[in-house]
């Protein structure tokens, strides 16, 4: 069975740069190997001026050179001919997109499968960048129409098939993201105190009002350091994270660590009493996921796709992601009960090695392929 997968894909593997690419390295790595499996990753790289195929991990990587411009634009024009002549060309058994691959593939007469990882629409929409409005009802029309085209959708989350209702004629398949098998395996080594966050810096992840609840915790004497790992992609706005670290005097309590590998988040996680992550719109958060593997608490939106990942309560508490006091309340309440941290940990580590485990995923994909090339819609 000849596979391309069409996705964002690393140039270091060892250090993917968001959710779609880190999905996208563990998924490839389980799934290559089956032996009945033939796996091509073909990936758009903005590094490459021509064609570059290379071998990862008995996988063929194909880099297309990826032109300038808007992606709103290129994914339903040049990049569309550009992955969907090359697609013909290379004759896989069967195409699986991800993310707005799955828009440059629509139409293609190859049996398909598409894994949505996330509303553009709607991210588009919170981000309050100039003309969001506009550009989010773009996004909508294009991302709806792609979906009503796809004959096997892979659904993230239950909040990614409820958006899916009413557009979605394909069949739609429940399956997690997968994380890395190495997560599982983290020794702990607790730092009392050390709040762990990993996601870019924006509006939509909403690092302000996560660092307002911080400084809450240490305005009423809490011994605690915030470490948040991800670049800024939103320069104006991190000078506004910035400026509100010094306004609370948080410098010494507030690390930003930037873009780290894959060890580093390790590391960070094996260290880590909470993990924290108050989007204002995220399908199924890798953060999350890992921090799920890793045996470490967490504190997340009540919203869009995160209350199907933590159980509030349980393996952690859902929180108003507008209201810091309300997150600063359970930040609190787990910094103070060593015994409530360390339930939770293990049963968020039990939740994630029946979800989210490579090896669980992978084989879950595999059926699927088979089941698109038997319907061959």
């Amino acid at each position: 069975m000849k596979v391309a997968i069409v996705t964002q894909f690393p140039n270091d593997p060892a250090t993917p740069r968001g959710g779609v690419e880190a999905v996208s390295v563990n998924l490839v790595k389980a799934l290559a190997d089956f032996k009945d499996i033939n796996l091509h990753v073909i990936t758009l790289d903005d590094s490459c001026n021509s064609l570059d195929i290379s071998s990862w991990n008995g996988v063929t990587i194909h880099r297309l050179p990826r032109g300038q411009g808007s992606v709103l634009i290129n994914s339903i024009s040049v990049w569309r001919r550009q992955i969907s002549q090359y697609l013909t060309k290379l004759a896989p058994d069967i195409v699986h997109a991800h993310d707005t691959y799955g828009i440059m593939v629509k139409g293609l007469q190859i049996p398909r499968v598409f894994t949505i990882h996330g509303f553009i629409y709607a991210d588009t929409r919170v981000s309050k960048t100039r003309f969001a409005w506009l550009r989010s009802k773009l996004w909508q029309w294009i991302e709806t129409t792609s979906w009503a085209d796809q004959p096997h959708i892979i659904s993230i989350s239950p909040y990614v098939r409820e958006r899916l209702t009413g557009i979605a004629t394909g069949i739609i398949h429940d399956i997690d993201n997968p994380v890395s098998d190495a997560f599982f395996n983290i020794q702990k080594k607790e730092r009392k105190g050390t709040i762990f966050s990993a996601s870019v810096v924006s509006k939509r992840k909403n690092t302000l009002n996560l660092i307002k609840a911080f400084a809450t915790v240490i305005a009423e004497g809490y011994d605690a350091e915030l470490r948040l790992a991800g670049p800024v992609v939103e320069p104006e706005y991190g000078i506004f994270v910035k400026n509100l670290i010094s306004e609370y005097r948080l410098n010494d309590k507030v690390i930003l660590l930037g873009q780290i590998s894959k060890n580093d988040i390790m590391e960070e996680l094996s260290a880590a009493s909470i993990f924290a992550l108050v989007s204002l719109e995220e399908g199924s958060p890798m953060g999350i996921a890992e921090a799920m593997a890793a045996g470490v608490p967490v504190v997340t939106s009540n919203r869009c796709g995160m209350p199907y990942m933590v159980r509030h309560g349980e393996s952690g508490f859902l929180v108003n992601p507008i209201d810091p006091s309300d997150i600063a309340q359970r930040m609190k309440q787990l910094l103070q009960d060593d015994g409530l941290r360390g339930l939770m940990g293990k049963y968020s580590h039990e939740i994630a090695s029946n979800r989210f485990h490579p090896l669980i995923v992978a084989q879950r994909t595999r059926e699927v392929y088979l089941e698109a090339l038997k319907v061959k819609r």
